[in-house]
């Protein structure tokens, strides 16, 4: 089942139409779903798909020297191998037609030839960029892509045509794992496991979420990603240790940077920091300051949060109960830790996915401004979950989540009004809009006073339809 990535197999189609050269560089975490997008994309058309492994440079050689032969022989002698590298990527250019050439897990590559990138960047500019060969270097070391392949000093800077850094699956989209659920159970998937679709596929919506986390996470013995953060983390990370005092630091509530120094015990603030700084490039940590600061990095409101949603799950109530799972108490860690706080675990989503789903309406020209920022806004006696501003205009939009099974009533616009108020109050803003966003509807008083004052009711339902 391959589920959405619209715009990038677009991109991908119009690179692959084109009459010149094309080097397209596809990177992201793993489990993102690089390879299955590739595979997709190459499956109709002439192309070698060729993945990296950590075996001897040699032996990469000569495998994808094999794949080369093998494009235009029905026969590839045994134990072929081109004499070096530049002389492999030189025979990409006799290739026939508009092959895509699929350099999987690229950065497997430069760890065993670090004059990989050299070699490569030699053959573009001399003999394949005058060919129409359709290059992809993919790789799941976000940093190393960035440097080593992108970055100004690399040296294959300047010969990309497009570069794409996939995203995980949003809501809309992840919901489509799961026909038969309900928007609740829709929306707790995406909350537990965020929008990787490996995750995702590991879970059935012929069975509840509860039973989902059961069999899938917790348990020891069977459980597809009961050990997967283990294994990321440490397949990615020299200190795999020190990481894991920091998520699981992040996971308990602890957000400020002292906060998070403190409890980890892994050192001081800025040992902290710069593990923080890598966390961050990988992906797996966001630092989030009010949408109001016009310059984030420098602000010293920051707070962190785990990005995956799976890792936020993991750190929360499998990291610190191991001991238990190990001794098969899988159930009660279920019923006791899991059960009862999942709820107050998914409202941190649902405010995620009422942010992404403003940011999805100003695309789609339904807001009646062009926001500058999306995100939150706090300070120390008021919070406003969504806020969508534009200093240029003048305008905001503020909003309240409300993940609960009551329906939303006019005391809680009542609430949103003071905090617009105050957000009115600091000058910079001149005109606020209101939309409050709701798992269990609204009760008909808030309708009635919403449609009377243009306040924005948006239900889970509608979050999860947004396409």
């Amino acid at each position: 089942m391959f589920i959405n990535r619209k715009s990038e197999l677009e991109i991908l189609a119009r690179l692959y139409a084109s009459e010149r050269a094309e080097l397209f560089v596809l990177y992201g975490r793993r489990r993102v779903g690089k390879t299955e997008l590739l595979r997709a994309f190459c499956e109709d058309k002439p192309h070698l798909f060729f993945i990296a492994t950590l075996s001897a440079d040699a032996e990469q050689l000569a495998t994808f020297s094999q794949q080369i032969w093998g494009f235009t022989h029905p026969e590839t002698p045994a134990g072929f191998s081109f004499p070096s590298w530049d002389a492999a990527f030189r025979a990409l250019a006799d290739l026939p037609g508009r092959p895509i050439i699929v350099l999987d897990e690229f950065t497997y590559l430069i760890s065993g030839n670090k004059a990989i990138p050299s070699i490569l960047q030699k053959v573009w500019d001399e003999r394949l960029k005058n060919t129409q060969v359709k290059l992809v270097l993919c790789g799941s070391y976000i940093g190393m892509m960035e440097t080593e392949v992108l970055g100004y000093q690399a040296p294959l800077y300047g010969r990309r045509t497009h570069s794409t850094l996939l995203d995980p699956l949003d809501l809309p989209s992840a919901a489509l794992f799961f026909p038969a659920y309900s928007t609740d159970q829709k929306f707790l998937a995406w909350a537990v496991l965020g929008g990787m679709p490996y995750y995702l596929r590991t879970f059935s919506d012929q069975q509840d979420i509860l039973t989902n986390i059961r069999q899938r996470i917790l348990d020891v013995q069977s459980g597809e990603l009961f050990n997967e953060p283990r294994l990321l983390l440490m397949e990615e990370l020299r200190e795999p240790r020190n990481y894991f005092s920091i998520l699981r630091a992040i996971a308990q509530g602890n957000t400020r940077l002292n906060e998070i120094a403190q409890t980890s015990g892994v050192g001081s603030v800025n040992m902290v920091s710069r593990y923080l700084d890598l966390l961050q490039q990988m992906r797996l940590v966001t630092r989030q300051v009010p949408a109001t600061e016009t310059q984030p990095e420098k602000s010293k409101r920051g707070i962190y949060q785990i990005d995956d949603h799976f890792l936020r799950f993991w750190f929360r109530y499998v990291q610190p109960n191991q001991s238990s799972l190990g001794l098969g108490l899988a159930d009660a860690i279920l019923n006791q830790r899991v059960k009862p706080d999942l709820d107050h675990f998914a409202a941190t989503a649902f405010e995620e996915a009422s942010r992404q789903h403003v940011a999805w309406l100003a695309r789609q020209g339904k807001i009646s401004f062009l926001p500058e920022r999306i995100g939150a806004w706090w300070e120390r006696d008021a919070e406003i979950d969504v806020l969508a501003i534009s200093n240029v205009e003048k305008q905001a939009l503020v909003g309240e989540c409300k993940w609960s099974v009551n329906p939303v009533g006019v005391n809680i616009l009542d609430d949103l009004k003071q905090k617009g108020q105050a957000l009115l109050a600091q000058g910079e803003i001149v005109q606020v809009h209101y939309a409050l966003f709701s798992r269990s509807g609204f009760t008909p008083a808030l309708e009635m006073q919403a449609r009377e004052e243009g306040v924005a009711l948006i239900g889970a339902d509608e979050i999860i339809r947004a396409e």
